[in-house]
């Protein structure tokens, strides 16, 4: 009964986890290195929550 849970939390996270890399690249695009910095932390907890949930 779990794992359905966990593919679809997976599922979530792994399109949450694209979507902050695409923008960590508008960020560096436009030359905005802090906003770049703190995406990049979310998308390493984003990634860690992703790990956890597999």
């Amino acid at each position: 009964m779990n794992a359905p849970i966990r593919q679809s939390q997976a599922e979530i996270l792994s399109k949450l986890y694209d979507m902050k890399r695409k923008q960590i690249e508008q960020a560096l695009h436009q030359g905005n290195s802090l906003r770049s910095q703190v995406l990049e932390a979310e998308a390493e907890a984003i990634s860690n929550a992703l790990k956890a949930a597999r």
